[in-house]
């Protein structure tokens, strides 16, 4: 178990204290949601959440086999739909993957990248594709 505690801090803006390590982070409503948009906004972090996961997954699964997956970038546009009521729509993720990877690691990295904990952990009325791009050496 790890506990997140938050206290609003004014002006629609919150302060998050992950408690084991004290990382701190600050949230602020997007513009057009009556905020600054001066951090993330709370549905920022969940496509931050989304694709740190999916990197965070796919790199467990390449330790495993030794497969190098440093300079690997994630890219996740978020969608927002205000009827009947405002909330994420699309999650849309691009994973970019540089060097050499056979088929068969390919298919268990999209697997990981499809099951990691935050994409399962989605509704069902949230569309949260996953694209990938495979490069060869210095792509």
């Amino acid at each position: 178990m790890v506990r997140i505690e938050v206290r609003y801090e004014g002006s629609l803006r919150c302060r998050a204290v992950h408690v084991p390590s004290g990382t701190e982070l600050h949230t602020d409503p997007p513009v057009d949601n009556m905020g600054k948009g001066e951090s993330f906004s709370p549905t920022d972090l969940t496509a931050t959440s989304l694709g740190t996961c999916v990197l965070t997954t796919m790199a467990i699964v390449a330790e495993r086999h030794g497969w190098d997956l440093t300079g690997a970038e994630v890219s996740v546009e978020k969608s927002m739909i205000a009827d009947p009521r405002r909330r994420i729509a699309k999650l849309d993720t691009l994973v970019k993957v540089p060097g050499e990877f056979d088929a068969k690691a390919r298919t268990a990295l999209e697997r990981a990248a499809h099951t990691c904990p935050v994409h399962e952990s989605l509704s069902a009325e949230v569309e949260a594709p996953i694209r990938f791009e495979w490069g060869g050496a210095g792509a």
